[in-house]
């Protein structure tokens, strides 16, 4: 997946040389997610970092097309919720996206410095949720099939690459004809419920026991960390919302900077003071 992008970011640069419509996007933001474990749609509680890096080329005044690599952190603890503390459930996962979008700016450059826009496209990513015993030893759940997927009828395994529908909105300030800071709320549209490694409902322990061992049942619930009182929950008990999809979403500050052109360098053409396009430029 970075490998792509690296490639993505090489053509854009290669190309910048015969066109002055390029920019090159960087995005620093915190990361969140709304689930089973994380029931508020939008909240700054259990944040992560995301890094980002795009490029975004310019195919009229108003609308953008944008590719862009993220990679970021998600996590979240039953602690931490009341209504579910008592499952003593936790995740943290690295999430690595490439995504595709289209941007719409409600003013142009020659306009005004200020444009709001909004965006939305499509995007690929990957993760891999896990947690640490009482030991502090380190579990990705997926293979441990908490949930039965694999053996259980009607639950396969979740994959861990998936697609997701990204859309959101910014707002971005012109600092100079060439460079823009801004801020946006990306959010992301998922098709699984397992960004957490919770959906649907406990299983049997005896059968998780024969089919993925003690860890997977010991990490499938648990409650008896924090109450020694509590056992495991009978067979179809609901362990989470499988009716609700995840999310997963982005709030940060943005750093754009508009790639010269051959022709602005060979003619001089850098500066705000010979370039009429811009609402830097003098005035006509």
């Amino acid at each position: 997946m970075k490998k792509t992008f690296v490639l993505i970011v090489f053509i854009a640069l290669y190309t910048s040389g015969y066109t002055q419509k390029l920019n090159v996007n960087l995005f620093l933001a915190t990361s969140n997610y709304e689930g089973d474990m994380q029931a508020n749609f939008f909240t700054f509680q259990q944040p992560g970092l995301a890094l980002g890096a795009a490029i975004s080329y310019q195919l009229t005044d108003r609308f953008h097309l944008r590719a862009g690599y993220t990679s970021a952190t998600l996590m979240a603890d039953d602690k931490k919720n009341p209504k579910v503390f008592f499952r003593n459930l936790n995740f943290k996962t690295s999430l690595h996206e490439i995504h595709l979008a289209g941007e719409y700016y409600l003013f142009t450059d020659e306009n005004s410095r200020i444009s709001p826009y909004a965006f939305g496209g499509i995007a690929v990513y990957r993760f891999n949720p896990y947690t640490t015993d009482t030991l502090g030893n380190k579990y990705f759940l997926q293979p441990l099939s908490t949930e039965g997927q694999g053996f259980v009828d009607g639950r396969e395994p979740y994959k861990l690459t998936q697609f997701a529908i990204p859309f959101g909105g910014g707002i971005k300030y012109a600092l100079t004809d060439n460079i823009k800071i801004g801020a946006e709320l990306g959010m992301r549209k998922l098709f699984t419920d397992y960004l957490d490694d919770v959906s649907t409902t406990y299983v049997a322990p005896d059968v998780l026991l024969a089919n993925r061992g003690p860890k997977a049942v010991e990490l499938a619930y648990r409650g008896a960390e924090i109450d020694k009182g509590q056992t495991y929950p009978t067979v179809l008990t609901k362990r989470g919302e499988s009716r609700n999809k995840d999310w997963y979403y982005f709030t940060g500050i943005t750093l754009s900077y508009r790639l010269p052109s051959a022709g602005d360098l060979n003619n001089g053409l850098g500066s705000s003071t010979k370039r009429k396009k811009y609402i830097l430029a003098c005035p006509r």
